[in-house]
């Protein structure tokens, strides 16, 4: 499961993408790709460079080790269709001539969070929402006197869910930092455990 919270974007008009449009250039792989290697450029790049890159990804090897053949398909579908589609709405300008692509300013302050569920991982979301209910079911148990919780003060429910959702928003922030498209040195897609 993918999901993704992108921040606001200045759009195709000068005007901010919509979230169907942020939507639409993420739904592709190539272009998530695209835009992690381009945040993690520090220039324009060239399309043959970027295609490599991609075709890395793609394959999961080395880009040392990418054929020819297997490039040559990436770097048309970019040049066809998803560098236009990027900046169509503003993200990159293309230099035909050069053979260059450029994030342009809209790009760089646009913030991807790519959250990549495994089977048996749960979104962050759920696990909040969870935290709540167990703080709430434990204020009701010391509250309402229930064997086992007697002993407790409504105070040390506070101490522990104050205590409980700050180590999990530290770890949320970490861990959310290497989801951010071009943080990290492959995709968050792609990143094994460690």
């Amino acid at each position: 499961m993918l999901s993704t919270t992108p921040t606001r974007e200045t759009g195709q008009n000068g005007g901010e993408l919509s979230e169907d449009e942020v939507f639409e250039i993420l739904s592709n792989r190539r272009r998530r790709f695209v835009i992690h290697a381009l945040k993690r450029a520090e220039g324009p790049i060239e399309v043959s460079e970027l295609s490599t890159h991609v075709t890395a990804w793609e394959h999961d090897i080395d880009p040392t080790d990418v054929k020819y053949e297997d490039r040559r398909n990436v770097y048309s579908t970019l040049q066809r269709t998803h560098l236009p589609k990027l900046e169509e709405v503003n993200v990159v300008t293309v230099d035909d001539e050069a053979n260059l692509v450029e994030p342009t300013p809209e790009l760089e302050s646009l913030d991807i969070y790519v959250e990549v569920l495994r089977s048996r991982e749960i979104p962050w979301s759920l696990y909040y929402v969870g935290l709540a209910a167990l703080a709430a079911s434990l204020l009701l148990a010391v509250v309402t006197g229930t064997p086992g919780f007697a002993g407790l003060e409504a105070l040390d429910v506070g101490v522990f869910t104050a205590t409980v959702f700050g180590i999990s928003s530290v770890a949320h922030h970490v861990i959310g930092r290497r989801t951010r498209l071009g943080n990290t040195e492959k995709p968050p897609e792609l990143r094994r455990r460690e």
